[in-house]
């Protein structure tokens, strides 16, 4: 009959941002090496995993006590080398049996192929629950992903282990009974402990299944993470609703959620407050203080303005939590002190005139200081606002002053906040609000789905301040290799591609390129262009599939090298509308081989220009030469226009004919006009068809 399994290592605290990890690993590592040892069937899925700031645990339901015994069929050699004449075993087979412990009435003969082998048949014993469990124990635990090892010495004084943190128990029920296995220098018994002043020391568990509702009723512990965290959330939104006030963006939540989910065993929500006064310093600062250093999430009203009050995810439910509330606010006073004396200091320095000590600080050891870089920027950002139809006296002030909150004390205590900070300083200075706007969203997107920057300005220094970066990285050789990108690359690219194409911007990506490299000092950095061009592009096909389109449809609009990333999404809708017509593959399939025909004829050095009417000879060249020029006369103005859905349709009634060719008509004629003239007929047909995209590359 099998039974449940639980398994729980007792810790000292254990590193709250890996904790979810840590469970997760320990119990699925534990599950799958039952299931290597054949003690537990994969079919189930009902494991239940915990994980609390000191245990990690977990419940193996549908467990074996002992592994089935099973027959193993060994061929060992064939039978004419294995028996005599006499059908007895020769020497050679009994030096076998010999070597494997086995007797001949184990023996089978049977046909394999065109040969008969002699085959040992063996009983191998299961494996006991200790024993597949203790390989399984170890085998989790050496592959925990843990993020900094400990070593620590055991209660002997002279044996030395390692693992995340100092493991202080072990237990291993299976159903009622102790599983005889030890680690880290424990042996396994049913004694686990509960919440540090809350719970009882120690319980006895009386079952493997009882182990979850015994921390809960006699432990004050919520094993389970997501149990904790639910009750954590719930506790924080009933107490934000009775305030009439809300937790901020989920996407702040989130985070801030699981963290002081590993923090606590028993979750109790408490309100504090703290005095009103601090609310003239920028949110942002009160907001990151509170929930980076105090773990605290901040209240906001309806407009989502920051409140003079926060919540408090306490490990401690008391009928009093007055000390609690207190403790608290006394603690988070000095830090909100701290942030409105750092905004107070740095506001009396205006931000032009920090600017100068951007030389101090370094940039890149081959690409100068941050002064020198926020030069080139200027330089690029004016150029981009020309271009763009932005004012680009503003641009270039927006780049000047950019990066100057780098040497504030906000900045400095806060490295989250540059950008925000910059604004806020700016403003404070009189600087025009579309440069202060800029400052604060040149970083933008920062992240996947993060927002645009909002004006032509900051577009302009958004843009500049990443083809900075990117040309200059790659001019000194520092492009990402395999998964390492220490500079963020990467994400600058996708940057990049998400302002020119969401954002419409009518600019080349060859010529913003030769422009980011233009603006370092001749032999300051290599001639990259092909590399970087090469490196958005990917970062583009990687884009645009993760926004639905298929492989095919994205290599049909890329493989024409665009300049002008902002019409892709409309080449893109195009393709799939015109993919979507009954004559899409035909035409498809016809352009492949119309390409590959040219391909081979160019290869050979022939050479052609636009078709002559006068040299077709047979009625299907005719017919296709008329029907494309009909067809281009209707697409050309639509291609014009920007309606490229309507310039593909247009060739939809090319279909026919260019059946009709290719079924009746001879390209490769030995007649070198009437050759010439046929594959210029081909090539003015792939370059009216193909001027949006490659339709060759829908084929399948």
């Amino acid at each position: 009959m099998n039974a449940s399994l639980l398994v729980e290592l007792f810790t000292e605290e254990l590193p709250p941002k890996a904790l979810k990890q840590l469970g997760e690993a320990f119990g699925y590592q534990l599950q799958d090496g039952l299931m290597r040892a054949r003690l537990k069937d994969g079919a189930t899925n009902d494991t239940r995993i915990f994980a609390t700031p000191r245990r990690l645990a977990v419940l193996i339901k549908d467990v074996r006590r002992k592994t089935l015994d099973r027959t193993e069929s060994k061929k060992l050699m064939p039978s004419k080398v294995a028996f005599g004449a006499d059908g007895k075993p020769s020497a050679a087979l009994a030096k076998r049996l010999e070597k494997e412990g086995a007797a001949a009435a184990q023996l089978e003969r049977r046909i394999e192929g065109d040969a008969e082998y002699a085959f040992l048949n063996q009983i191998i014993s299961g494996v006991s629950l200790a024993a597949g469990l203790q390989t399984a124990l170890q085998d989790a635990i050496a592959k925990l992903p843990i993020p900094k090892v400990m070593s620590y010495q055991l209660a002997d004084g002279a044996s030395t282990v390692q693992f995340v943190r100092p493991a202080h128990g072990l237990v291993a029920l299976y159903g009622d009974e102790i599983v005889d296995i030890s680690i880290l220098g424990l042996k396994a018994g049913r004694i686990t402990h509960g919440h540090r002043f809350l719970g009882a020391k120690d319980i006895s568990v009386a079952t493997a299944d009882a182990y979850e509702e015994a921390l809960a009723a006699h432990g004050k512990v919520i094993a389970s993470f997501d149990g904790r965290r639910i009750e954590a959330e719930r506790q924080l939104r009933a107490k934000a609703a009775e305030l009439k006030a809300s937790l901020g963006p989920e996407a702040d939540v989130a985070p801030l959620l699981d963290e002081v989910t590993a923090l606590v065993e028993y979750p109790t929500v408490y309100v504090g407050e703290f005095e009103s006064e601090f609310l003239s310093v920028p949110q942002e600062c009160l907001i990151l203080t509170m929930r980076t250093n105090q773990k605290y999430f901040p209240l906001f009203d309806q407009p989502g303005k920051l409140t003079d009050k926060f919540l408090i995810v306490s490990n401690m439910r008391l009928e009093n939590p007055k000390n609690i509330v207190e403790g608290n606010q006394r603690v988070v006073r000095p830090r909100l002190a701290d942030a409105r004396f750092f905004f107070e200091t740095d506001k009396k320095t205006k931000l032009a005139d920090r600017v100068p000590q951007l030389a101090n600080v370094t940039y890149h050891n081959k690409l100068g200081s941050q002064l020198e870089r926020v030069e080139r920027v200027r330089v690029l950002a004016k150029a981009i606002a020309q271009k763009i139809g932005a004012d680009p006296a503003l641009a270039d002030r927006a780049a000047l002053l950019a990066k100057a909150d780098l040497v504030t004390s906000m900045v400095g205590e806060f490295p989250e906040l540059q950008g925000v900070m910059g604004r806020y300083y700016a403003l404070s200075d009189g600087e025009p609000p579309l440069v202060a706007i800029a400052i604060e969203q040149h970083y933008r997107p920062r992240f996947a789905g993060d927002a645009l920057p909002v004006n032509n300005i900051a577009l302009a220094l958004a843009l500049a301040d990443k083809l900075e970066t990117l040309a200059g990285m790659f001019g000194v050789g520092q492009e990402p290799s395999g998964d390492k990108d220490p500079f963020a690359l990467r994400r600058h690219a996708l940057g990049v591609i998400r302002i020119l194409v969401e954002s419409g911007l009518k600019l080349s990506l060859f010529d913003l390129v030769a422009a980011a490299f233009s603006v370092f000092p001749r032999g300051m950095v290599g001639q990259a262009h092909t590399d970087l061009r090469i490196f958005v592009l990917e970062r583009l096909r990687s884009y645009l599939r993760e926004a639905g389109y298929s492989a095919n449809e994205v290599e049909s609009v890329l493989s024409m090298n665009p300049a002008s990333l902002d019409l892709i999404p409309r080449q893109l809708a195009a393709v799939r509308t015109f993919a979507a017509l009954p004559e899409a593959a035909s035409l498809a399939a016809a352009n492949k081989r119309v390409a590959n025909i040219l391909k081979q004829a160019e290869a050979k050095g022939e050479s052609f220009n636009k078709a002559q009417a006068h040299a077709l000879k047979e009625p299907a060249e005719r017919d296709l030469f008329d029907a494309l020029e009909k067809a281009s006369r209707k697409a050309t103005p639509l291609f014009q226009a920007g309606d490229y859905t309507g310039y593909l349709k247009a060739f939809a009634i090319l279909k026919s004919p260019v059946d009709a060719f290719f079924e009746t008509v001879m390209v490769m004629v030995d007649d070198q006009a009437v050759r010439k003239n046929r594959l210029a007929l081909l090539n003015d047909l792939r370059d009216e068809m193909n001027r949006v995209a490659d339709i060759s590359k829908l084929a399948a």
